[in-house]
Parts: C-alpha cells; structure tokens; sequence
C-alpha cells in the first residue's frame, strides 16, 4: 500500500493521524486561488518544488503527477517484489490531471500565443500522467488510465482485479492521484456544495464539503505469484461492483438506486452476507445529497442490522478521483490492525442508531470484512469488499 494525503505524507503517517484525530483540513496554502480564505481544504503539505526533489524529477512536472508516483512507489517499496519477469500493469485513475499546469500556461498564452512552456499543456489530459508514472514506475506491459470522477480509484482497483483474475497479468499497481486546482475548486462553488468551515460528513447539521488532494495505490498480485513467492497477503479484494443510478449529472438520487445496486452485487460476488461486514468506509462527502442517499442505500441493504461506519473525509477532504485508492488503503489497514477509525465533528448523526457511528478511534475490533464506498458525478457508483485472507 501507498498513501499520501493531507494528513500524512505515507501510509504510516496517515494511520497516526486517524488514530490520533488530527485532521488534515485547515487555509489553503499552495493552491493561488482568490477563494484562498474562503474554503478549507486539505492540502498535502509539500510545494510543487519540494514535491519535484523527492520525486527526483526534472523541469515542469504536474501535482498530480507527483502525488502519484510518490504513493505508488511506496505501495511497491511496501510489497517488496521484484517485477522482472512478472507481466505487470498500472491501472490509474484520475480526474484533475495536469489540470494545474494548464490554469498557468493559459493566461499568459491567451495574450501571447507564443508565450507559454509545451510541457505544461502536454500533460493536461488524463492518459499523460499515467505514462509520465508508468515510466518512473519502470511498468510497461499495461498501463491505463480510469476517469470517473470520484469513482475513479475504486473502478481502478476494480479493474486490477479482473485482470488478474482473468489471467492477464501478474501484479497490478491500482489506485488513484488528483491535485488542487482552479477549476475544481471553483467548480463544486458553482454548484454550492463546499463548506466554509471544516466539514461534518455523515452529521445532521452538514452543509457541504472540503476539498483535498492526494493519491493512494495498492498492489494486487495473483494467487499464482503468492505462491511462487511463498508469499501469504493478509488481505484479499474479494468482492466488487459498479452500478449507475443515471439520475443526474452531479446529485445522486434520493433512494440510492446506484449505491444499493453496487453494495449489493459485491455483496453477491463475495459470498458474503450482510452480517459478515463489520465497518464501512462511508462514500461521506458531508453534502446534503450524497449522504442522505448514501444512509438511505445502506439501510435499505443492512435493515436494522447497521454495521460500524464512519467517512474518514473529516480528515483529509474530498480527494475526488484518489479517495478511494486511499480509503482503500485505510480499510485495509484497519483489517490488519484490527481497529476501526472514526469520523470527525459527528455531533448529531444522521444515522442515529447508538453505537453505529464510529466517533473514536477504537482498537482491539474484530474487523474481517470491510465495505468501501465511492460514488461519483455522473451517477458512477462503486463498492469493494477487503476481507482478511
């Protein structure tokens, strides 16, 4: 596993602060924005230049880029396998892409179609951060790119999955990578869906959500190669689905039609029954719409029968096409930790059934089976089961 977020620049350092409550939300700091006092978001805490020199990279590079090669080297540095001979894939998501080079090569072309640098429009659309990452990565024999919105992450470790059980590869690296930008920024403004303060996901009195950036990438091999390798992986991906509810461009809709059709046919790829889930990683973006869909989703599949859950987005903000490549990280995490982490601000929940909001980091849990959420505009819903091997 890699991760890298506003609350910590590895897997480690990110588990430290969920255990220890510290959010990673505060002033905008790096992103040149003239809401910069308006909204918090969460920001990984390294400029473009520091964020170059770890990376050991040269001339203009995207955020996203960055963000993303750093996460998926320490998810391959994590998983201590050599790839030669192995037929090897990374499967990438993103949304932002170079986005942000673009919002500064613009201004300035727009005066002077002479003035601006290639390099910075060359890397704009989705497919160009992933070949700038496969080839750092050393990865070659399948490299591709996943954009649906916030979706993206969890559809790529979906696809992963299905490519290694499908015989095609040995080891993919999936996951997903998206800066701050603009664009983005100024975008969930237009459709006044930000908070102006720290966000309050899965809470009654919710008014919006943060923003952040980061990325987060697993490593799935088949069973062919842990048994070459004499390797036994404590965790296995062993259910996942995707579903569209098709009911608007950016709401989802009131009955959670898209989520309660990809909750329950991973459910039904895993074998699993509804009891056996002991923690959800809440979609939980802190927005009127999606978490009243979302709650709705859910008890219409558990009943009365509500596993733990909690949204970790109180800590690290909206991270769009890369949340669930790092939620994933965080589910499995607590498998192997045997602990469920919790969701910040929740003062009056909006599932108020005592004892089902993980409010607190709590150890010592029988956690075997965890249930991700991520759901995207344009109605794209995705669900992924991790289960203790």
């Amino acid at each position: 596993m890699g991760a890298r977020s506003a609350i910590g620049n590895t897997v480690e350092e990110n588990l430290a602060a969920l255990r220890s409550g510290e959010t990673g939300l505060g002033p905008i700091r790096y992103l040149d924005t003239v809401h910069r006092n308006a909204f918090p978001a969460g920001e990984v805490k390294h400029s473009n230049a520091e964020l170059a020199a770890l990376c050991g990279w040269q001339g203009t590079n995207s955020r996203t880029a960055m963000l993303g090669y750093l996460a998926a080297k320490e998810a391959l540095e994590d998983a201590g396998i050599p790839l030669d001979d192995l037929r090897c894939g990374l499967i990438n998501a993103t949304s932002v892409a170079g986005m942000d080079l673009t919002e500064e090569f613009f201004p300035a072309f727009l005066n002077n179609h002479h003035s601006g640098r290639l390099r910075q429009v060359v890397q704009h659309e989705c497919g160009a951060i992933s070949r700038i990452m496969s080839g750092a990565l050393g990865i070659h024999d399948f490299v591709t790119t996943i954009s649906t919105a916030c979706s993206s992450a969890a559809n790529a470790i979906m696809l992963g999955a299905r490519m290694i059980r499908a015989g095609r590869l040995d080891l993919v690296v999936a996951g997903g990578t998206d800066a701050l930008s603009r664009f983005t920024l100024n975008g969930f403004n237009t459709l006044m869906i930000l908070d102006h303060e720290l966000c309050q996901p899965f809470d009654q009195q919710r008014r919006g959500l943060n923003l952040g950036e980061g990325a987060g990438y697993l490593v799935l091999i088949s069973e062919a190669l842990k048994t070459k390798l004499g390797r036994s992986p404590e965790v296995t991906v062993s259910g996942y689905a995707n579903a569209n509810d098709a009911h608007h461009q950016t709401a989802s809709s009131p009955e959670g039609a898209g989520s309660f059709i990809a909750m329950k046919a991973a459910l039904e790829m895993s074998g699993l029954s509804v009891s056996d889930i002991d923690y959800i990683n809440l979609h939980g973006t802190g927005t009127q719409n999606n978490d009243a869909s979302e709650s709705t989703a859910i008890r219409r599949i558990f009943g009365d029968a509500l596993p733990r859950m909690s949204s970790t987005k109180g800590f690290t903000g909206h991270t769009l096409a890369a949340c669930g490549g790092i939620e994933a990280v965080y589910a499995i995490s607590g498998i192997l930790g045997q602990c469920l982490f919790p969701g910040l601000r929740i003062v009056d929940p909006v599932i108020p059934e005592a004892g089902v909001m993980v409010n607190q980091y709590e150890t010592g849990q029988s956690v075997q089976h965890v249930l991700s959420n991520s759901f995207g505009f344009g109605g794209n819903c995705s669900t992924l089961i991790f289960s203790r091997s």
